[in-house]
């Protein structure tokens, strides 16, 4: 009898024991699911940044005026270029005018990519605020922290992003200290303003400065973090999630050309379009030398404003007027000037070798303006005045 209790016992402990088992692999199988379904939705939010474009019937009257501005500035000012339009978050207006290649007529189209000068900063300026977000950096670092060598002390990271670090400029330096044949990249250059015992224009945070250096420092110190190149950290961290499929970083003398990169032109005699050569400062990059087409660069505007690259307290720095030492404020966030007399504009512009360009966002009127040229227009200012005119005058929505 005690031995068949015993038999009983037994086989209860061990149908118990599967039961809890069984129970056991049915919650880690559950819990699987649960991961799996939630890394899904994660993915799934993270949609791609789609272009909106306003129905053709409401842009009709609006489309015909901006199309007449384009060719006559094309026929009385040599534009050739790109214009796009954007008003509450979509497409009103998007057209190319001119030449891209003047030697075999080859006219502009909307893959054609040009060199963006000094809006470049925009992007270097998001690489340095995707390393404060990771905690990679501090925007009180010094770069003496990242290049100890560095012979200018106590220049702050928010100094260089605001205009604000008095340093000298880099293409004299490049012009008159540089002694070999190709072009500095920026580890040259840094290396160079190490040994070139040029002075700083004044201590950091004294005054606002504009400054193409503190911009390719900038760059330099995106480089010595992430152990990469500017150009592949751009890609990989911006270009990429944005889908910005026409945009790159590219340094003269090591990289190639890409197909639709457009060259810079210059008038002879007001007849005969110019190829405009490279120069020493070529290879810099960080202040210009990113190329894009219009519609990349809307992609850019609406991926930054609708938080799918950073914080919106992060753009929120970016967009905000630096200060100097004394407490005044400077026209300059981090990569954009700011302007809030009169129009609440957020803004930049560029020129370089025969591009000029310019981005604008209109705050108050939900409006982005965005012009990219490539044989030395010098109107922008008055062409944003006339295209943002016509838009309030011929487009209710």
């Amino acid at each position: 009898m005690k031995k068949y209790i015993k038999f009983i016992s037994i086989a209860l402990i061990l149908l118990v024991s599967g039961f809890i088992l069984s129970t056991k692999s049915e919650a880690l199988k559950i819990d699987e699911i649960k991961i799996t379904n939630a890394t899904t939705a994660s993915i799934e939010e993270e949609k791609p940044i789609l272009i909106e474009r306003h129905p053709k019937a409401e842009t009709q009257k609006v489309s015909h005026k901006l199309d007449s501005l384009l060719k006559r500035i094309n026929k009385r000012h040599d534009f050739h270029g790109s214009l796009l339009v954007a008003k509450n978050g979509k497409i009103l207006y998007s057209n190319q005018i001119g030449y891209a290649d003047f030697r075999k007529k080859e006219p502009l189209n909307e893959a054609s990519v040009f060199q963006l000068a000094s809006l470049s900063k925009q992007f270097t300026a998001a690489a340095i605020m995707l390393l404060y977000e990771r905690n990679q950096i501090q925007l009180t670092d010094t770069v003496n922290n990242y290049f100890p060598g560095f012979p200018y002390e106590h220049v702050t990271i928010k100094n260089l992003l605001n205009h604000t670090a008095g340093l000298p400029n880099y293409y004299w330096v490049a012009e008159h200290k540089w002694e070999q044949e190709k072009a500095p990249t920026n580890g040259e250059m840094m290396a160079l303003l190490e040994s070139s015992n040029v002075q700083r224009y004044f201590k950091p945070g004294r005054r606002f400065d504009y400054s193409n250096t503190g911009y390719f420092v900038l760059a330099s110190i995106v480089e010595k973090i992430s152990g990469t190149s500017f150009s592949s950290f751009v890609q990989k961290n911006i270009f990429d999630p944005l889908e910005m499929k026409n945009s790159f970083v590219y340094s003269y003398e090591n990289d190639p050309i890409r197909e639709n990169q457009l060259t810079g032109y210059r008038l002879y005699r007001g007849w005969k379009h110019l190829k405009i050569g490279s120069t020493v400062n070529d290879a810099i990059v960080g202040d210009k030398n990113v190329y894009a087409t219009s519609e990349d660069l809307f992609k850019w505007t609406l991926g930054l404003n609708n938080g799918k690259l950073l914080s919106k307290e992060s753009v929120g720095l970016m967009y905000s007027k630096g200060e100097t030492t004394r407490g005044r404020k400077v026209p300059y966030g981090f990569g954009f000037r700011i302007n809030t007399k009169g129009q609440n504009t957020i803004y930049h512009q560029g020129r370089w070798n025969g591009f000029s360009t310019g981005l604008i966002q209109y705050l108050e009127d939900d409006l982005v303006v965005i012009v990219l040229e490539h044989t030395n227009y010098n109107g922008m200012k008055s062409l944003n005045k006339k295209i943002k005119k016509i838009v309030a005058d011929n487009f209710g929505a």
